[in-house]
């Protein structure tokens, strides 16, 4: 989008007036959307240079977009960054996509009770008073069970939750001592523990000799099965977990930061030192908008904010602010120049630069099929702009349970905490009705809660469906585009139904518009589908028995007196129903026992 002289004129006043102290900048679309947060030492500065010169990548996008800006001064560096943060929180902006869907790490924890539990862990921000017993992060759940289960197999820790009545499996196959009913030495459990600890900090001799002497003793005993098994575990830490030495060794936690831009891509490497060995790495690439200092500061502060327990230490390379981060983080925060702890930086750094080289062209594919195929649609249906799209779908069966789903995409990506799921309030084999009542419901809330507005609404069907959808808009005063995709006689996507009049455009199937439009319906109807199954699983007799015409209070509570549930009911036959029931109510009963699951 081009700057109309006015906007660029009332763009040029608001800069004039700008400050050169430090605070946060919030970008606008010509709705008046915030679609990027941003912080600066110097407001004057930083905010101008959006409007200057020349911009490359997502950076020229998001200037393409600007209409207007608003800005809020704070005493400093460290008070802009706490704001940047929560306003970034709260409006969610489409452009600052390095702190969206970033995972939270697991860990493992050794409970601090009498008899200790090896759990894995995410919520750390429910374990508090525990921190100083959580081991990791581990790159994955699977890989944190993994060890988790190793422990188990070598030491026989309590494994139930509460304590049974008496001994369990766990107990009859040797993992477990059966605390539930023995009294077991405190000195045995202490020196399991201080052997566990010692291997979840790295020190693997002595599980490694522990296997090894017991491999040996099955293999004695000619138990080659059980010596296979050992050796299975011994390669498991010997070739999985022992990780890469690094020179400095005074056993401090830290963690590295490294980073390398090309190509209009930012790619971020973090190394987890854990006992003077890389216990894991993280890597982020996405594309790059604000400055690269900027970016990787406001990164850094958001990771360790989404369940990732602070280490003694950070090194940063050059680039980054390491005193904003130090006053936000309360940690020490180092940028060093030589030495050791200077060739860690660097081997980050090359580690981003490898993973950005690797996966360039996979993720240039990947942004093609998402972020590329919606302005593929956008340019399709000749919109200004197309950042939300809500789009929508029907399930019943035999005319019950009657629900609906409403799922979004923003910016070409499923945005799953802003799914919906109606339960409709008239039980009725009736599409038109169901779309009526569900568009009703969505946008009158929309308008009362004045919550946003998607730029497209897709319906799964025909023209009948896209007209009831205009008709519950235009009563509501709202205009947004609809559409709908219409299927072939294999029950696929062939068509985009658009326009006023409705014309039927055609979609290339090899094209990533199609797979896109494909993809989205596939979300639609697969989360409605999982909620009617939801609903149906948890509906009892009582609830089946409301569904059924005829059958009213006095006749339910009979059925209910008598047969208690669904699977009882559905052993009767058609004639052993009529023998209790009307025929015309009996027929209907079996029909929908025949159909439900």
């Amino acid at each position: 989008m081009i700057m109309n002289e006015e906007t660029l004129k009332h763009i040029k006043e608001k800069l004039s007036l700008l400050p050169n102290k430090p605070g946060c900048y919030l970008m606008k679309n010509k709705d008046g959307i915030i679609i990027y947060v941003g912080k600066a030492k110097k407001l004057k500065n930083r905010v101008s240079s959006y409007f200057r010169g020349k911009h490359f990548g997502k950076t020229a996008k998001l200037v393409s977009e600007i209409v207007d800006f608003e800005y809020i001064v704070v005493g400093s560096e460290t008070e802009s960054l706490v704001l940047e943060l929560n306003l970034i929180k709260e409006n969610d902006p489409k452009y600052n996509i390095l702190l969206r869907d970033d995972k939270s790490y697991p860990y493992i924890e050794l409970t601090d009770e009498e008899v200790p539990r090896l759990l894995v862990v995410r919520n750390l921000s429910r374990k508090k008073k525990n921190r100083n017993h959580m081991y990791g992060p581990y790159p994955n759940v699977t890989a944190a069970r993994n060890v988790v289960n190793l422990l188990n197999r070598m030491y026989p820790l309590r494994k139930c939750n509460t304590y049974p009545k008496r001994p369990c499996l766990y107990y009859h196959i040797h993992q477990c001592l059966g605390y539930c009913k023995y009294k077991i030495d405190k000195e045995i459990i202490d020196n399991m523990k201080q052997d566990i600890i010692k291997f979840l900090k790295g020190d693997h001799s002595l599980i490694t000799k522990k296997i090894e002497e017991e491999m040996l003793l099955e293999s004695e005993r000619y138990n080659f099965e059980k010596a296979k098994e050992l050796k299975e575990l011994l390669d498991y830490i010997n070739i999985t977990l022992v990780r890469q030495k690094v020179e400095i060794q005074d056993q401090i936690d830290r963690d590295v930061f490294g980073f390398y831009v090309n190509k209009g891509y930012l790619s971020i490497q973090v190394f987890f030192i854990r006992s003077g060995k890389i216990l894991e790495r993280h890597s982020k690439i996405v594309p790059i908008v604000d400055e690269v200092s900027e970016e990787m500061t406001r990164y850094i502060a958001k990771f360790y904010q989404k369940n990732v327990l602070l280490p003694k230490e950070i090194l940063l390379p050059d680039e980054v602010d390491a005193k904003i981060l130090e006053d936000f983080l309360k940690v020490h925060v180092h940028v060093p120049v030589r030495g050791e702890k200077k060739k860690i930086v660097l081997m980050a750094c090359e580690n981003a630069k490898i993973a950005l080289d690797e996966n360039f062209e996979l993720i240039k594919k990947d942004e093609d099929k998402t972020y590329g195929a919606n302005e593929e649609l956008k340019e399709v249906l000749k919109l200004d702009k197309l950042d939300r799209i809500e789009l929508f779908d029907n399930s019943n069966l035999f005319g019950t349970f009657n629900v609906s789903g409403m799922v979004v995409f923003k910016n070409g990506l499923p945005a799953k905490n802003e799914y919906r799921k109606f339960k409709i309030t008239v039980d009725q084999n009736d599409d038109y009705g169901t779309m009526k009542e569900v568009l009703y419901r969505r946008y009158f809330r929309v308008l009362k809660d004045n919550l946003e507005r998607p730029d497209l609404i897709i319906v799964d069907g025909g023209i009948g469906q896209i007209n009831v959808a205009r008709e519950v808009l235009a009563s509501l005063n709202l205009n947004i585009p609809i559409v709908g995709l219409k299927k072939d006689d294999h029950h696929a996507t062939s068509k985009l139904l658009a326009f006023d009049p409705l014309i039927e455009i055609d979609i290339n199937r090899r094209s990533n518009l199609f797979y896109y439009l494909e993809r989205m319906q596939d979300e639609v109807h697969n989360y409605t589908i999982n909620y009617h199954k939801q609903i149906r699983s948890k509906g009892s007799l009582e609830s089946v028995l409301d569904n059924v015409s005829g059958i009213g209070v006095k006749r339910k509570k009979e059925l209910l007196k008598k047969y208690k549930t669904i699977t009882k009911l559905k052993t009767l036959t058609l004639e052993e129903l009529e023998e209790i029931l009307p025929e015309n109510v009996a027929k209907n009963l079996f029909d929908f026992l025949k159909n439900y699951e």
